[in-house]
This record gives C-alpha cells, sequence and structure tokens, in this order.
C-alpha cells in the first residue's frame, strides 16, 4: 500500500502555492474557457493489451471540447500525441441524428476522436471521426481510412481476435475482414422502424446499454438483437434553433404505453445464418445485458419482465439451441441493473452483483447456476467488479466500505472466505482501470478541490509513474485560483425513518464577520446520482463562485439517491417528490441552525431530476425556500419514458394515483417566492413540453414567473457560450431576489 508520505506530496505544493501565488478572483467567463482549469485531464483511460502504454484522450489546450489521442509509454516514460484529430478533419462534423442522439445518451460532448477501441494484438487502434471509421497502426504511425461513405458507420469494434472491424450501417450490421478489404453485411432488412444491432433508446437513456451486438470469442457468430419500433407511439417533437424550426417524427416509449418489439437472434459470419432466441411468451419485456461465456457457444443474456420485479440471467446454447435460467433476482419494488457479470477462464465460474440482502454485493456462481458463495458481505456497497486473477484467487472491486464519499479498490479472496483489504488511499476519489493480468493498475483519482490526477500502480498499491500528474504548480490554469478555494464541510443528517443523509456545505471567506448570507441549495435529489462526494466535478467551481460572491452552498444527498443501498433508495417507490422534498426540508432546519444563515434567503437550484425538485419544492415548502430555479425540469412523469419511469412509479394503470400525486401541477397554487425555468428546446430526453406545459398552468393561475429558453440545446445544455450564458442567468436571478451586489 502506498506510503502516506507520497499521498500527502501532491497537496504541498497546493499550500506553497496558496502562500506565494496572488490569488485572481474567479469569474464565470474563465470558468467555461480555455485551457480548462481542470488542467490536463485525460479520459477513456486504456491498457493496450500487452500493457506496455497507456492510451487516452485529451482535449487541445486552446479548445478543451476537441479531444486527440494520445499514449503514455512505459517503456520511455512519455507521454506523446498518437493522432491530432485536426489532421484528419479539422471541419465541422457531420454527423447522422443517429449518432447525435447516441453521443448525447452517452453524455458524450465535443469534436474530433470521442471514442476508441484496441485490437487484441496491440498493434492498432480503431476510432470514428466525421462518420468514417479510421485504422491507426502504432508500427506505421498513422492512419488511414477504412470506410468512405456517404452512409455513417456507427458502434465500431475489433472483433476479439482483431481479423475483423464490425460497425453499424444504415440499420444493419456489418463485418469488415481486415486481410481482404471485404465487407460481410450480416443483417438485411434494416430501415425504418427496423434497427439490426443497435439499442433501442430506453437501453440507451436508462439501461446504459449502448450496443446492439455481441461477439463469441472465436470470431466464428455474432449475437444481435432486431427491434421493430413500429408498435411504438410515433410523437411529433419540435427542436427549436436560433433561424430554423426541425419536425421529428420521434417514436417516444412514454410511460404506461407500447415499448420496441425485441427480437435476440445469433448471426454466424460464414453463412450468414441467423438463428433466433426464444425469448419466451411474454413479448413485453427488456434485455438489459448480453455476454458470450468462455466456451465461445454459450450466450447469457438477461431478461427483465416490464415490471422491472424480475430478472433471469439466461444461458442459450448456440449449438442446439436449448435454454436454461442460471439465476433469477427478484424486488418488491426494483432490481437495478449493473455490468458486474465476469465468466471465469476455468469455464466453471461466474462472479455475479446482487442487491438481495439490501446492498449490492459480489456472488460467486458456478455455471450450472449453484451458489458457491457470496464474496463480500457488510452495509456498504460494491460500485463495480473491476478484475479478477484466477491465478491467485482474488477478486478486485471498488466500493464504499470506508465510506460512501469515496469509491476505493479493493481485493478480497474469491474461492474463499478472507479479508477485504483497501488498496487505494483514503483522501480522494478514485476511478480505477485494472489491467487485463491484474498486476498493475490506472488510479485515475481526485478529490473536492483537487483535478483529476492519472498514476499507475502496482496491484498492492505501490506508485510506479505518473500517467499524468496533473501537478497543481505555478503552470496549471487552476493556481491563479487556488488560495481562495473554500474547503467544504461535511456532515450527516437523519431522515425521519432514521436513515443517515449526508451533506456537503461550502462556505465564504466572509463567514464568520457576524453577517447572515444568504443560501444557494444545489439538489438532484433523484435515484441512480450521488452529488455529495470528495471528488473533483467542474460543477464545484461554479459553487465556489457563488460562495466567493457570499452565498453559503449546500447539497443534500436525499434518501432516493445512490451508492447508499436498496433501502435507502427504496423510500421514494411509487410516490416521487415526497421523501425527497421531506428530506431537503430536513436540510433548510439544519442551515436555520446556523448563525451565518439568513433564513429568510434560501434558495434551490437544479438541473433535470433536480428542476423537478426545484418545483416540488417551491410548490410544496415555500416557506423554506424563497427563490428557485428549475432546470430541463420533469413535470408530468406521464411524459417521460416507460423503463426509467415504471422503475419507479410502476404502471399507470396500477398507480394512476401515484402519477397524479407525483405530477407538479397540483401544487403550482402554492408557489410564493420568485421561480425560473430554463430548458433547452431541442430536449429529446426532457422534452421541451414539460416545461410549456408548466408555463400554461401558471399563466393560468396567474402566477409569475421568469423563464429562459435555449435553442438547439439538448438535455445537457452543452458548449461553452450556453454554459456561461446559463449560470449568469441563474447567479443574476438569484443576486437579485436576495438583493445581493
Amino acid at each position: 500500500m502506498l506510503k502516506k508520505i507520497k499521498h500527502l506530496s501532491y497537496l504541498l505544493p497546493l499550500v506553497a502555492t496558496a502562500i506565494t501565488v496572488q490569488a485572481k478572483p474567479l469569474t464565470l467567463e474563465r470558468i467555461f474557457d480555455d485551457p480548462s482549469l481542470a488542467g490536463k485531464a485525460p479520459v477513456q483511460l486504456k491498457f493496450s493489451p500487452d500493457g506496455s502504454r497507456v492510451t487516452y484522450l485529451q482535449g487541445k489546450s486552446d479548445d478543451y471540447n476537441r479531444y486527440d489521442l494520445w499514449e503514455y509509454n512505459l517503456k520511455d516514460n512519455k507521454n506523446r500525441i498518437l493522432v491530432d484529430s485536426a489532421k484528419l478533419f479539422s471541419g465541422p462534423e457531420n454527423l447522422s441524428d443517429e449518432e447525435k442522439a447516441r453521443r448525447e445518451r452517452q453524455r458524450i460532448f465535443g469534436k474530433g476522436i470521442l471514442e476508441y477501441k484496441w485490437s487484441k494484438d496491440g498493434k492498432a487502434l480503431l476510432f470514428p471521426l466525421n462518420g468514417d471509421l479510421y485504422y491507426y497502426e502504432l508500427g506505421a504511425g498513422k492512419s488511414r481510412k477504412l470506410t468512405d461513405t456517404e452512409a455513417f458507420e456507427t458502434d465500431a469494434r475489433f472483433s476479439p481476435k482483431g481479423n475483423f472491424v464490425s460497425f453499424v450501417r444504415e440499420q444493419n450490421l456489418y463485418a469488415l475482414n481486415l486481410k481482404s478489404g471485404k465487407e460481410i453485411q450480416l443483417s438485411k432488412d434494416g430501415g425504418g422502424v427496423i434497427k439490426n444491432a443497435m439499442a433501442e433508446f430506453v437501453a440507451q437513456e436508462e439501461m446504459g446499454r449502448m450496443t446492439g451486438y455481441w461477439w463469441s470469442g472465436d470470431e466464428s457468430k455474432i449475437a444481435f438483437t432486431r427491434i421493430d419500433e413500429s408498435p411504438v407511439k410515433e410523437a411529433i417533437r419540435n427542436e427549436i434553433y436560433a433561424d430554423e424550426v426541425k419536425l421529428f417524427n420521434q417514436r417516444y416509449p412514454f410511460t404506461g404505453t407500447n415499448n420496441v418489439k425485441i427480437q435476440l437472434g445469433v448471426v454466424k459470419l460464414d453463412n450468414q445464418k441467423t438463428d433466433w432466441v426464444d425469448l419466451g411468451k411474454d413479448e413485453d419485456i427488456y434485455i438489459a445485458r448480453a455476454k458470450w461465456l468462455e466456451d465461445d457457444k454459450t450466450l447469457s443474456y438477461q431478461w427483465q419482465n416490464r415490471s422491472q420485479h424480475n430478472l433471469e440471467l439466461r444461458f442459450y446454447n448456440s449449438e442446439t439451441a436449448e435454454q436454461k435460467v442460471a439465476l433469477t433476482e427478484t424486488s418488491d419494488s426494483w432490481i437495478n441493473l449493473h455490468f458486474d457479470l465476469q465468466f471465469l477462464k476455468d469455464k466453471k465460474h461466474f462472479v455475479w452483483a446482487s442487491e438481495r440482502n439490501g446492498f449490492k454485493h459480489l456472488y460467486l456462481y458456478r455455471t450450472n447456476g449453484k451458489l458457491v458463495r457470496q464474496i463480500t458481505d457488510g452495509d456498504w456497497v460494491v460500485d463495480s467488479l473491476k478484475g479478477i486473477d484466477e491465478k491467485k484467487g482474488i477478486v478486485y472491486f471498488a466500493g464504499r466500505k470506508d465510506t460512501p464519499l469515496e469509491s476505493q479498490l479493493y481485493s478480497v479472496p474469491l474461492f474463499k472466505k478472507g479479508d477485504i483489504k483497501r488498496i487505494t488511499e483514503q483522501g480522494a476519489y478514485h476511478n480505477v482501470v485494472m489491467a487485463k493480468d491484474s498486476k498493475t493498475f490506472i488510479d485515475n483519482s481526485s478529490s473536492v478541490n483537487k483535478p483529476n490526477s492519472a498514476a499507475l500502480r502496482k496491484v498492492n498499491g505501490e506508485f510506479v509513474t505518473w500517467l499524468e500528474q496533473n501537478k497543481l504548480d505555478e503552470n496549471h490554469p487552476l493556481t491563479p485560483y487556488l488560495a481562495d478555494l473554500a474547503e467544504p464541510e461535511y456532515g450527516t443528517l437523519t431522515a425521519d425513518d432514521g436513515q443517515v443523509m449526508h451533506y456537503r456545505l461550502f462556505k465564504p471567506a466572509t463567514v464568520n464577520d457576524g453577517k447572515k448570507h444568504p443560501v444557494l441549495v444545489n439538489v438532484y435529489g433523484g435515484p441512480h446520482a450521488q452529488r455529495v462526494t470528495n471528488s473533483w466535478r467542474s460543477k464545484n467551481l461554479y459553487f465556489q463562485y457563488m460562495a466567493q460572491q457570499g452565498y453559503v452552498v449546500f447539497q443534500l444527498d436525499n434518501r432516493g439517491s445512490y451508492n447508499r443501498g436498496k433501502k435507502f433508495e427504496d423510500a421514494i417507490y411509487k410516490h416521487l417528490g415526497v421523501v425527497e422534498v421531506a428530506d431537503q426540508i430536513k436540510g433548510v432546519e439544519f442551515l436555520r441552525t446556523l448563525d451565518y444563515v439568513d433564513p429568510q434567503r434560501i434558495g434551490i437550484y437544479g438541473h433535470s431530476y433536480g428542476g423537478y425538485m426545484a418545483l416540488m419544492t417551491m410548490f410544496k415548502a415555500g416557506d423554506y425556500f424563497q427563490a428557485g430555479v428549475s432546470g430541463a425540469p420533469v413535470t408530468d412523469w406521464a411524459l417521460y419514458d416507460t423503463h426509467y419511469t415504471e422503475r419507479y412509479l410502476g404502471h399507470p394503470d396500477t398507480n394512476a394515483k401515484g402519477y397524479v400525486d407525483s405530477a407538479v401541477f397540483p401544487y403550482a397554487d402554492g408557489l410564493k417566492g420568485p421561480l425560473m425555468i430554463y430548458h433547452g428546446m431541442a430536449d429529446d430526453n426532457v422534452l421541451f413540453t414539460h416545461s410549456t406545459k408548466l408555463f400554461k398552468q401558471l399563466q393560468d393561475n396567474e402566477k409569475q414567473f421568469e423563464m429562459m429558453t435555449y435553442p438547439g440545446s439538448k438535455h445537457s445544455l452543452r458548449g461553452k457560450k450556453v454554459q456561461t450564458h446559463l449560470h449568469q442567468t441563474i447567479t443574476n436571478f438569484f443576486n437579485r431576489h436576495f438583493d445581493v451586489e
């Protein structure tokens, strides 16, 4: 394990800098300008197959939204650019609507190289750019186009042995033989409402499944989904831009309505013949995941029923078409999906994650479905499975055993009982990538006021070398602002049912001047999210800015949020906007006990589910929140999609009252203080209709409010200019209503 003196070493320059460098005032314009205040924060860190280098994407210093492909070579310990995206293509990218939507689902924003794949032999890399595919050979040191068509190639990857590149074009699946250059079309009927090898909307947005196809290890066949969108209700969706209005006939699965019809097939490369898997009589189901076993003939897939109360891990024999259910998960509320399934090379075992005891933990199974043992246990959660060393019998996983505020890397015996050992050092949040041989790992770590750095470490935690230190020295763009950054205070509050909630408090430097300060409560409050962590988020810079303007900034992870166990989440089941609001009121009651807080100037601000929470608190708890900003809010859960909404509220036919009570409209008359609503006018996730519907009700009720709309912006409101203007607008709103100069 890394010695403590090494852990402290990267903090020393921060202290020295704060003493010797005159701090600059942090401005909104600078927060969103170049170069990024996060410094050289690499993304998509990956080991090469032979472990000799680490590759990553990094934004340009003069445009942090344009990404290039870089490497850190472990032989000469140097970082170098492999592919300059601007040299391949520098103009505006021409992307299909399907690819634009896919990037929005992936939360990918930027230009240049945004994703890449390694070949198994470690000699080449594959990446898409401007709708075509590029093949980069390390030996040659140059890129060549694999495709050059008017159509768009998406979801590209190498086959397991590296002999093919597969991709989706015009809603069909293709494989390109790299030696011969010959393309093999593996599906024929894609087009219109039929999509082959593509993930449907709810799979991408709500299940985290961004693909619709999976190679077998021997490259002889590919499993893929075929979706028929014809049952899905077609809605006319507006996308309003500065100079035009686009109309889309989008098939959007509104809650309670039909989903796509889905099939799962296995196509053979040699003859392009497809065998279809019998999914059962119930067609109203989800295919959440798929993965081949090590025998290359057995396909596993995760079958989930519409209510999401049942999840089956099924094994399909592609040679005999026989099937069996390996295991079943059940819940009275819902089953959280995960990617933590790994089949062992011994072809006899697999590791699986489950929340069956109330917390997500790892379990060892035989491939016949028999449970061998529970690997981890306790009142804390496993984040994800990171690697398995079968020879040594060790499992590596990320989890929250020591604190829910930090993700750490741990090890635990695989086949026998033994102690769980923490490998990474506390005091930081660690995103870890394990090497395939489980001997080293990439430690991408950060803390609340320290941007990400990437180190290479041995599996025992011993430091090997920096991949990107991102040192806070005199050359770092954040350094001029360090001295004035507030160190947030962390604490806990108790909910009405006795459960513990964590909060974070950014306080202004003038907190002890005897004055009463206004408060900005930043909220998300919804499931599968956690805001109170000891990790770097660029959003923290806005909170720092507001603290420097004299605001107290408060965040509370209420019941329903993530990484605290199933009981903590289940409190919201079938009635949204109830316990979340009660918990945020608890937060305000705590704030009122602080002698530096002005109880008459407490505002709330949130985006997406946080926008919904801002509305619900302003409508239902106006005595606690005097002003609010709601961004891209859900206002009517009947307008949201099936998989997400029915997971938490159930089907509208069985919980009609829950849907009515969980919408914002029954409470709109309770609005007392000033309210601003903003929304992207091309939002294809939380449709702009959510806001326009509320605009009309507030107007009919003669309730005054403010609004800001962003032409052409989708749900995330990406872009430097948009983000700068948005945060100026939010700040000006609270300053005006709280008399802050």
